[in-house]
């Protein structure tokens, strides 16, 4: 009966954020957890659901849709808001989920629910109804420490604004160039207190990119951290790797053919993730900074999906001098599949944790520029503890990524950064050695015997036991 009871699947929901940047790596979690043979049901609104649907490959993994109120956006992802007020709307329509969410669980309990951290009710619900519940964030371990010595320490936000400082009491030294806004920074530490109170908490990295961190996480905290990831590493094939996420704009073989043309190593690729949405001004330097590189380079720019013909946001004549040379992605791009082709050499990015951990497995170099959220703290775990990619030079850390800021990054500081990454020499051999190590190393964490397939059938062991214990009460 022991036995019967071990083999018998888990039955788990995953509850991830509406927005692309949490839905997907906890929905490739998800796969991984039903490539195991678990139940797995991934709970979500109608639009989404439809985007889920096409990625759908195994029997084992089911989708649940729970209906948004009638007068919320007709947006159901933070992802097609194309302003903060519309973001607002996502978020505050995502917090009504909890009626029809905790109505499912009532009637179809699991035996451990994952949500992401953003839905503070889940905890209540759970412990009401006492189910196990793991947290996910969708941040590096890295950055949680970062943000736990920040509680740690209030005096921090007293300083300067642009004056640097150091993070204590984390295992390497780290030298802060901005400051989170205190308002943001306390929504992110109440959800982190509330996270500690789980069975535990997923991760989409691998121990090996942050070692130091997962025991001074859970000495300092107390708290169980499991490292999966990187999830992305799950799409095995280029159309699984073109389909992951939303619908793109440009086809894999246009890609793939542009990118088979150019030299290996040559082109730079850049893009800010799915909610950072530069001035026209900030999108001129970036275009004028690249351009003075010399480098050829594939931009993703979301910006301007909803102007009809804009230009001036380029310089006169940028796309006839670049056709050759560049491809402007106007939309949702392949990221992964991209970053997966030999001809790329950089990666200008924003430090969005699914960005980083996706250059970071196809073992490409990056130049940081953060704007928001985690990405300052993930910066640095590039920059000073893995060397692998130098910073741009970002000072000013925004409530989100959308509306004006008051700094614009110079054409000069952009090309500045692409040559010290693309144009040779000992500093940008070294950092193309350390990118390379740790793509080795993502890769070797989610094989069979690696640290992430470890701990994901360790994981699904560990909830067993609680499940068949708290049967037997």
């Amino acid at each position: 009966m022991e036995r019967e009871a071990e083999n018998r699947p888990l039955k788990l929901y995953f509850l991830p954020f509406l927005a692309a940047g949490h839905m997907i790596p906890l929905c490739d979690i998800a796969m991984l957890f039903a490539s195991r043979g678990q139940d797995v049901t991934v709970i979500t609104t109608p639009s989404n659901a439809e985007t889920l649907l096409k990625r759908k490959s195994n029997n084992h993994l089911h989708i649940h849709t729970v209906d948004i109120p009638s007068d919320s956006p007709q947006i159901e992802n933070i992802t097609s808001a194309t302003n903060i007020d519309s973001a607002i709307s996502v978020y505050t329509a995502a917090m009504l989920l909890r009626q029809p969410v905790e109505q499912f669980l009532r009637e179809n309990p699991p035996d451990c629910i994952v949500a992401d951290f953003m839905y503070q009710w889940v905890s209540e619900i759970a412990n009401t109804l006492q189910i196990p519940r793991l947290a996910f964030n969708g941040f590096p371990l890295f950055a949680v420490c970062a943000m736990n010595s920040f509680s740690a320490h209030p005096e921090l936000f007293s300083g300067s604004v642009s004056e640097p400082f150091n993070l204590p009491d984390l295992p390497h030294p780290i030298t802060m160039h901005a400051r989170s806004p205190e308002g943001i920074f306390r929504f992110y530490e109440a959800l982190l207190k509330m996270e500690v109170e789980s069975h535990g908490l997923i991760v989409n990295s691998f121990v090996e990119i942050e070692s130091e961190y997962v025991e001074h996480y859970e000495r300092t905290t107390g708290h169980k951290a499991w490292h999966l990831g990187p999830a992305s590493l799950v799409h095995a094939s280029n159309q699984q790797k073109s389909e992951r996420g939303h619908i793109s704009v440009v086809s894999e073989n246009d890609c793939v053919s542009w990118l088979n043309s150019k030299q290996p190593n040559s082109v730079v690729y850049i893009s800010f993730g799915s909610t950072c949405r530069f001035s026209d001004n900030q999108l001129y330097e970036i275009a004028a900074g690249v351009e003075a590189s010399g480098h050829p380079f594939i931009w993703v720019v979301l910006e301007k999906l909803e102007e009809k013909g804009s230009k001036g946001w380029l310089p006169e004549g940028f796309e006839e001098r670049m056709k050759e040379k560049g491809m402007i992605i106007r939309g949702w791009a392949p990221q992964v599949l991209i970053l997966d082709h030999p001809a790329i050499g950089g990666f200008l990015t924003h430090c969005g944790w699914n960005s980083v951990v996706e250059g970071v497995s196809a073992g490409v170099p990056m130049m940081t520029w953060p704007v928001q959220a985690d990405q300052f703290y993930n910066e640095k775990l590039i920059t000073e503890v893995q060397g692998n990619g130098v910073e741009v030079g970002a000072v000013e850390w925004g409530v989100s990524g959308y509306g004006e800021r008051k700094i614009v990054i110079s054409r000069e500081k952009i090309e500045k950064a692409v040559r010290r990454v693309m144009d040779g020499g000992d500093e940008a051999e070294e950092i193309r050695r350390r990118a390379r190590q740790l793509a080795v190393k993502a890769k070797e964490a989610v094989r069979e015997g690696g640290s992430s397939h470890r701990n994901l059938r360790e994981l699904i062991r560990d909830l067993k036991l609680l499940r068949d214990s708290r049967s037997a009460n």
